[in-house]
């Protein structure tokens, strides 16, 4: 059984690394929000081999990468208390030692891979590092198998999505402190924009015009990914629709900017947060169609042709808000 400690310890990584997500995970119920918690910890202690300052040299990042796999898988012993409560998630959850090791694999591209040439490359990265973890967190909600399969294509939507809004909102902040760029090349190039002008960091119309075309395609991915949210536990749906808020919300701020997140990095403020929070929870409180409340609380969202005159990507008219 997971120990307190060990949760205590997952919830404190949460906090400091992910506080848009933390927000969101404070409204699952404990069955639920514990685990992610540990799972949370997980991912930033891998991600940290490859992203922190002083990290080591690639031989000791991927020997590193190697030794949390063991851990994670429960392979070897490890005196962690995260990879320990993660490792008894993952058997007591039925999460698959496949999602563990394309999470961890992503994480190990990370060490020579710092560029993207099309959206393709970006997605076949994402299936470990953003959809491993959407199908980890539907695992832990543990759903019936027939239900399950329903809502693992829309969880791995969910999850590129959430990513993506990341990597548009930290392009500034992936050049200066990891010399990374996951804009896909060829978007950049489509638009005049060269590899040198983004390291430089001198935004121009082409740059905004690549961000903006990233972006529509990321509010593709949200309106698959929030279909799926019916499929969830009821008392877990409400978190994940507010994640989903939240980290589109961003979007806000980045047309706000001209798509300018070069030259600084938008982040929402707690009191934003805070009412986004109030607003969700209050519309879900008269409304529980998770679509239905998302569109009304995205307002700022540019929704598809098809969603403007009323209907999903499988059909569904969703209710839209002037």
């Amino acid at each position: 059984m997971v120990e307190q400690k060990q949760v205590v310890r997952s919830k404190r990584i949460q906090r400091r690394t992910g506080k848009t997500f933390h927000v969101a995970t404070r409204l699952l119920p404990q069955r639920i929000r514990h685990p992610t918690y540990v799972l949370y910890g997980f991912f930033r202690i891998a991600d940290e081999v490859v992203d922190a300052e002083d990290t080591a040299p690639p031989a000791g990042q991927r020997a590193e990468l190697d030794r949390l796999r063991a851990a994670a898988l429960g392979e070897e012993p490890t005196d962690d208390p995260v990879l320990e409560a993660f490792a008894e998630v993952c058997d007591r959850n039925g999460i698959r030692d496949e999602d563990v090791h394309s999470f961890v694999d992503a994480m190990a591209s990370d060490i020579d891979t710092d560029r993207y040439e099309t959206y393709a490359d970006l997605e076949a990265y994402m299936d470990g590092s953003a959809a491993a973890v959407g199908r980890m967190m539907t695992a832990i909600m543990d759903l019936d198998p027939e239900i399950e399969a329903e809502a693992l294509p829309y969880a791995t939507k969910l999850g590129e999505a959430f990513q993506m809004t990341n990597f548009l909102r930290d392009v500034r902040e992936d050049v200066v402190e990891r010399d990374r760029i996951y804009l896909p090349l060829e978007t950049l190039r489509r638009h005049g924009v060269s590899e040198g002008q983004l390291l430089e960091l001198e935004f121009d119309e082409g740059i905004a015009a690549a961000i903006r075309e990233e972006m529509t395609r990321t509010e593709r991915l949200y309106e698959e990914g929030v279909a799926g949210i019916k499929y969830l536990p009821e008392d877990c749906q409400l978190a994940v629709l507010l994640a989903a808020v939240l980290y589109v919300d961003h979007h806000r701020l980045i047309r706000n900017r001209g798509y300018d997140t070069v030259s600084a990095t938008p982040e929402l403020s707690f009191a934003r947060k805070l009412s986004l929070l109030v607003r969700t929870r209050w519309k879900w409180q008269w409304n529980r169609d998770p679509e239905a409340v998302f569109y009304d609380m995205c307002t700022d969202f540019e929704p598809s042709r098809d969603r403007r005159h009323g209907h999903g990507p499988h059909g569904a008219g969703v209710p839209q808000t002037d």
